[in-house]
């Protein structure tokens, strides 16, 4: 089973802490498109034996696509692949752009899954962020798509300067009122040479406070599996039956096809990743070159990358599975690198998979980088 994700890189405007991929300038929308079609079918015998489980619209502001444009992008995916016969197609999608008239649009398209980028349902924190839409459009596009979609994830932003403790908690209540079935909910990251990053050194915004952030990401896990919601990867909470396809594929290092300016692709053996410029990525495309780069993967590369995206899931890491997928160095390796985080009670081990602690959770990339196999070893 394989994946296929699709980047828009347009946006109406930029949030302040976004480092994505993006143009605000919509001009090449319509062009850009026809040349990410053009990929798909330059692409098409990329994963010539997988069955296509999931699409995945990202961006971006995938909402921004019309309804032509969307299916011009179906026709060709469903001519040149094979797709499975349910296949969960998700659209990322803001609050401002889910009208009536667009949401209905979307429901008559092939997208059976909405991801909304809520972030906050308080005006003081989307402003902030420089988010297109204010509290009173976050919760009534969540009402409007629920008229036409079951399947809806929503995504929340928690460690946000001035966010009292309080404040997260009464976005988790106005979220469970809401009753999605599906939280995505990360940290504020400052990432450099963002507007955010910025503001913080100029001081116009004070630092993010990850003690803050910590508590927020306690309250987050506390709440939502007292909730019925389950916390099946690090930044994803999903009521049975709702977890996310395309993110299991992705932490469960299954193939994905990374289409349009900046997406990267997975084949179990190669990572390649296409150019981050819209312009030079459509001239690439109209001449028929594929704009990209890539690198084969070590064994070392596949097993870091493995204990990386396992650690993060409830799937944990399995000492068996190790070995048949990578041998015995690196099980040896494992062993010996995972006894002084049991110790410190980081990593708890059962029947042979080994799991992060509630104590290492907010801790998970530091941890899984101390158990890397490192080429020089």
């Amino acid at each position: 089973m394989a994946s296929i994700y699709i980047h828009i890189p347009f946006c109406k405007q930029a949030c302040h802490y976004c480092d994505f991929h993006f143009s605000t300038s919509l001009k090449k929308k319509s062009q850009l498109v026809s040349m990410l079609c053009k990929e798909l079918v330059l692409r098409k015998d990329e994963l010539p034996a997988e069955e296509i489980q999931c699409i995945y619209f990202g961006g971006g502001t995938p909402s921004l696509l019309d309804a032509e444009e969307l299916k011009q992008l179906f026709d060709t995916i469903y001519t040149h692949y094979r797709i499975a016969e349910n296949p969960e197609i998700t659209l990322e999608a803001n609050p401002d752009d889910l009208t009536p008239g667009k949401v209905e649009m979307l429901a008559a398209s092939k997208i059976n899954r909405l991801s909304i980028g809520i972030q906050s349902f308080f005006e003081e924190d989307l402003k902030l962020m420089n988010r297109a839409h204010n509290a009173k459009e976050a919760l009534e596009s969540i009402n409007l798509a629920k008229a036409y979609f079951d399947n809806i994830s929503i995504d929340l932003i928690y460690g946000i300067p001035g966010m009292s403790a309080a404040r997260w908690c009464e976005n988790l209540a106005k979220a469970l009122k809401l009753k999605v079935p599906h939280i995505s909910s990360y940290a504020l990251t400052v990432e450099p040479n963002t507007a955010l990053h910025k503001f913080i050194e100029k001081g116009k915004i004070k630092p993010v406070d990850d003690a803050a952030a910590k508590e927020h990401f306690q309250i987050l896990v506390s709440t939502l599996t007292a909730n019925s919601f389950e916390h099946y990867e690090f930044s994803n909470f999903g009521k049975p039956g709702y977890f996310s396809q395309n993110n299991m594929a992705y932490w469960l290092g299954k193939p994905y096809l990374g289409i349009g300016p900046g997406a990267h692709s997975f084949d179990r053996e190669t990572r390649k990743w296409n150019i981050s410029n819209n312009p030079l990525y459509i001239k690439a495309l109209e001449k028929g070159e594929l704009p990209q780069e890539m690198e084969r993967l070590s064994t070392a590369d596949k097993f870091n990358e493995y204990i990386m995206t396992r650690l993060r899931t409830k799937y944990g890491v399995g000492i068996v599975e190790i070995a048949r997928k990578f041998g015995d160095t690196y099980e040896k390796h494992f062993q010996k690198q995972v006894i002084p985080l049991q110790k410190e009670e980081l990593i708890k081990e059962e029947d042979g998979v080994y799991h992060i602690t509630e104590k290492g959770k907010f801790l998970s990339d530091g941890i899984a980088a101390d158990l890397f196999y490192l080429e020089a070893e």
